[in-house]
């Protein structure tokens, strides 16, 4: 049997339920070889109003995808949505040596960007990142 490939895993933590999938990343596709659902207790309207429950719904979930991949998940893409939930873009401007673009460039420009989004988000009284 051949090895498997990079596998990937995506968690949808829904008002009604909790949804996880498991894919296999081949060259030109990825083979779903897991799926794991169970009803969502803890939330209401998208708001975690018992964690404990909530958290046990998730790990129900995540075993059943596990047990039907045949695999132990550690890390996931997780999707969860709600009134109460917003995004917004932040830029991040910085001067850049030479004509070359290097890591510890990137790693400023993100800084950078990371300090506007946190001065928005003290504007508003949120929770930054």
């Amino acid at each position: 049997m051949q090895g498997r490939g990079e596998l990937i895993v995506g968690l949808d933590i829904g008002t009604t339920k909790i949804c996880c999938v498991v894919g296999e990343v081949m060259p030109n596709e990825i083979n779903i070889i897991g799926i794991g659902t169970y009803p969502s207790v803890g939330l209401r309207k998208g708001v975690v109003v018992n964690i404990e429950s909530t958290v046990e719904s998730i790990k129900k979930a995540v075993n059943e995808a596990e047990q039907m991949a045949g695999c132990e998940i550690s890390s996931v893409y997780t999707g969860i949505a709600g009134g109460h939930i917003t995004g917004f873009n932040s830029r991040g401007v910085v001067a850049v040596k030479g004509n070359e673009i290097v890591k510890s460039d990137v790693d400023r420009v993100i800084e950078a960007a990371r300090a506007s989004q946190d001065s928005y988000c003290d504007r508003r009284g949120d929770i930054g990142a």
